[in-house]
């Protein structure tokens, strides 16, 4: 499998679910993905072992954290639109 097309590589659910706490926020990410773990005293540890015995939730949070990137990209570029550096 050729690594450089998978978003994934060299990324751990860990690091994906920190990297969506940190930008969303637990009260947000638990509305976008409907897990009870990140409703009742949400903790990564916690949501961490859910995650990895259910297939499905981890799917969905792998889909936000995409979701985001591209989101992330988007902003970029259009900070590159308006606010081109100078060469």
């Amino acid at each position: 499998m050729n690594n450089e097309n998978n978003p994934f590589h060299g990324i751990t659910l860990k690091m994906i679910l920190e990297a969506l706490v940190k930008h969303y926020g637990w009260k947000i990410l638990r509305e976008r993905v409907e897990i009870r773990c990140f409703w009742n005293d949400p903790s990564v540890n916690s949501s961490l072992k859910f995650l990895r015995k259910t297939p499905w939730a981890r799917k969905k949070i792998e889909d936000l954290y995409l979701e985001m990137l591209g989101s992330k990209k988007d902003i970029d570029t259009m900070k590159d639109v308006f606010f081109p550096k100078d060469k």
